[in-house]
């Protein structure tokens, strides 16, 4: 759910009631019982550690007449002020429940948890009660039950973090898991202004994710647009025109698209929209100097089972703190789809405004993966390393011993303007013992190789490389024919023009900048048939942004179920 930071603790007279979320910058939804007579009503959000709770009233009301099954509980809050907070996204209408049960997650304030805690819930049929609610149960049997506290709280989906409701009651018996939630389209009906915000089912939750990021990236850097004119350069002609007052903002413009467009058009509008937001952010006005990375780390290992299992560990990093996501033992045909919900899982926990990277810690043997061609999303067949900055690492070097030397290497190479590359070639590559000596040298930066790192002329190399150990190493998963012996390195070797093409296109990008920059190249490959960086691989290896894998905080400080 992106940190959460949406999320908030409703207090009535100084006592904790319940939980909300924020829909705008100063809007927030709970339950009408939690709200109460509305008199001395304040808002924390408790993902912002140390920020006041700012004090709120109550604007709207779904007619809630007190009775336990009485409908309308809704109330609507207006704060004293905006907070600079990216509101909560609100998911179609039909996102709750499917075939396959959904993971639904809801961010509470039982008694003991004033901080918050999590409660994993599952929609238990499609069926409304009494026009009003669907029914909610445990996800586990042993799993934190709701509980008074919940009441309020944003229903989101696991992998999204996008809302589909809003908890209303639990069931109150110890033995009963269950509760109820009053969906989005029921709250819109108690309170229309909820209807702009819920977006159509036309657009694929890559699509809807990629502009919410994109808006949040540009309202921290003070991005300077008009909405308007940003809006009608991306509609198509049949699109409705922007509203005859305007977009009061970045964020209004945005769910105009995800919430006013709909039919077949709908996705080229918003895509539209998303490149020329991008565009704008990639002007070196606004974009930083250095990335600010985020990382998500997906560590895939020899399950010692067979072939045919996978280990599978998935962490996200934020705050100089490891957050353990999931992990598993996964069969071999089901890794691409259980590794892309855990990276989507892994989502809520990076910290806002920093860039997002996806980074995958490989055994030597499966470093040539094409891990970047895999789909993004179920709906969405968009490649990984065309939507995110995607990196592969030895898992070898996660040792303190390399991850020391390579500290080290970082710290000379934040100074260097550029990527400076060392080139293996196909044809008559040194001997490893001198790439080792000249990969130590202060300005050594990146090793180059035509060839896979499977191609038996250049192996040593790359083990060399890899144990040196460089800071960075680039080859192409095509190139040379994969080091035929027949190459003498002639102008029509691939692997000699893949070289040439990366000296060119490295030789002004700091090291740091390299993940964003080859996912560039990736979505200009991803277009051209032809490209020279089709099937490129990077391996980038910053140990100062993961942190040490032996030094995890515990998941909870205390038992969610105490």
């Amino acid at each position: 759910m992106n940190s959460a930071e949406w999320h908030a603790r409703i207090e009535l007279r100084g006592r904790v009631t319940g939980a909300g979320f924020l829909v705008a910058p100063g809007t927030v939804l709970t339950c009408a019982h939690v709200a109460g007579d509305g008199a001395d009503l304040t808002v924390t959000f408790t993902e912002r550690p140390g920020s006041p709770p700012v004090p709120a009233r109550v604007v709207a009301h779904g007619g809630w007449t007190g009775g336990a099954t009485d409908v309308g509980d809704l109330a609507v809050l207006e704060l004293a002020e905006e907070v600079p907070i990216a509101p909560a996204a609100l998911a179609p209408l039909d996102a709750a429940h499917g075939p396959v049960p959904r993971k639904l997650v809801v961010y509470g304030f039982p008694a003991g948890f004033d901080e918050g805690t999590l409660s994993e819930q599952r929609v238990t049929a499609p069926q409304l009660i009494k026009r009003e609610w669907l029914q909610l149960e445990a996800w586990h049997p042993g799993g934190q039950p709701l509980a008074p506290g919940f009441s309020g709280a944003a229903v989101a989906l696991a992998y999204t973090g996008e809302v589909v409701g809003m908890v209303t009651a639990a069931a109150g018996s110890r033995d009963v898991r269950t509760g109820r939630m009053m969906p989005t389209q029921v709250m819109a009906r108690y309170w229309p202004g909820l209807q702009s915000l819920v977006p159509t089912s036309d657009h694929t939750t890559a699509d809807r994710a990629r502009l919410r990021a994109l808006v949040e990236r540009a309202a921290r850097a003070g991005v300077d647009c008009d909405p308007v004119r940003l809006y009608t350069a991306a509609a198509d002609p049949f699109d409705p025109p922007p509203p005859e007052e305007g977009f009061a903002s970045l964020w209004s413009a945005a769910l105009f698209v995800l919430c006013e467009l709909d039919g077949p058009g709908a996705a080229r509008t918003v895509a539209r929209f998303a490149d020329r937001l991008e565009a704008l952010l990639r002007l070196p006005a606004v974009e930083p100097s250095a990335p600010d990375w985020s990382p998500i780390l997906v560590e895939l290992a020899h399950s010692g089972a067979g072939d045919g299992l996978i280990r599978v560990e998935v962490s996200a990093y934020s705050g100089g703190r490891r957050h353990p996501v999931d992990s598993g033992t996964v069969e071999r045909h089901r890794l691409h789809a259980y590794v892309r919900d855990r990276i989507e899982a892994a989502f809520r926990y990076l910290t806002p405004g920093a860039d997002e990277l996806v980074a995958f810690a490989l055994p030597r043997d499966w470093l040539d993966w094409p891990v970047d061609r895999w789909e993004s999303a179920p709906d969405d067949t968009t490649p990984l390393g065309c939507l995110y900055p995607l990196v592969v690492t030895d898992h070898a070097r996660r040792k303190a011993s390399t991850r020391h030397v390579l500290t080290r290497a970082w710290k000379r190479l934040d100074a260097l303007p550029g990527a400076r590359v060392h080139r293996v070639e196909c044809c008559g590559p040194e001997e490893p013992g001198r790439l080792r000596m000249r990969l130590r040298r202060p300005d050594a930066c990146l090793a180059g190789f035509g060839t896979a790192p499977a191609a038996s002329r250049t192996r040593p190399h790359f083990d060399t490389s890899l144990t040196a150990p460089a800071p960075v190493i680039v080859w192409s998963r095509g190139g040379c024919g994969s080091g035929q012996e027949e190459c003498e390195g002639a102008d029509g070797c691939t692997g000699k023009a893949f070289l040439d093409a990366l000296d060119a296109c490295v030789a002004a990008v700091p090291p740091a900048e390299l993940p964003r920059h080859i996912l560039a190249l990736r979505e200009e490959a991803d277009a051209e048939e032809d490209h020279w960086a089709r099937g490129i691989q990077l391996l980038w290896d910053d140990p100062r942004v993961f942190t040490d894998p032996h030094a995890v905080a515990p998941a909870h400080a205390e038992s969610p179920v105490a």
